[in-house]
């Protein structure tokens, strides 16, 4: 029986763990989480009430964070692609970095996109502030980290890059990449050209009306 992923195709994170699937050709069912299916939110609700998504189910286990899944694809079903190197240094800076784009550019970017759809009264405009600030230095950062490089971590495609991707491709919709940072900009176009993550994207275009900030006509 093929594991079971509860997810979204338009959502960040669900991105990172279908990168996994698709690089390492991983057969899974996937449950479409949405209005339009009652009972499959009811399963997901019941299986994980704080209702953040993705959620991997394979066979007793239930497994939670887009992360987590990303490694687990690899372990129990080995197959062309390994996220963590073996070599331990080499693992602790792909998991570094896997934390670098989830916590400095996916929250932020988030923080921005979420405080759109609240009621005017209840937004937060020096919250907003700060997490454009947050992008800001960590896109610095990071054009830096990238020049000479490949992918994030080096010359393998890596968990990283399943963080990195969907995570640059909605950051730079909501608070865009100075094309100066040319190192960062081309490690986007890349991500973008990855035939795993290229998927995804196509995957997701007929949800993308429904981005709050208004979806650029591109990518």
């Amino acid at each position: 029986m093929s594991p079971i992923l509860y997810a979204h195709p338009f959502s960040s994170y669900c991105q990172k763990a279908l990168i996994a699937f698709y690089e390492n050709e991983t057969p899974f069912e996937f449950r479409m989480l949405s209005p339009e299916h009652p009972d499959i939110l009811q399963e997901f609700e019941a299986l994980w009430p704080v209702k953040k998504f993705p959620v991997l189910v394979d066979g007793d286990r239930t497994l939670l964070e887009a992360t987590v899944i990303v490694e687990y694809v690899a372990l129990a079903y080995p197959g062309p692609f390994r996220p963590v190197p073996q070599d331990p240094a080499a693992a602790i800076e792909v998991r570094m970095l896997d934390r670098l784009f989830d916590n400095y550019i996916s929250t932020p970017q988030q923080k921005v996109v979420l405080d759109a759809i609240r009621p005017e009264a209840s937004r937060d405009p020096y919250g907003v502030a700060e997490a454009r600030t947050m992008l800001e230095r960590a896109y610095q950062w990071l054009d830096r980290h990238m020049q000479g490089r490949e992918w994030a971590a080096g010359a393998a495609f890596s968990l990283a890059d399943c963080a990195a991707a969907p995570s640059l491709f909605y950051a730079d919709w909501t608070h865009p990449i100075d094309p100066a940072l040319t190192h960062l900009s081309a490690y986007r176009a890349r991500l973008l050209a990855r035939p795993s993550f290229a998927r995804a994207v196509d995957e997701a275009r007929p949800y993308r009306k429904y981005f709050p900030l208004g979806a650029p006509d591109r990518d």
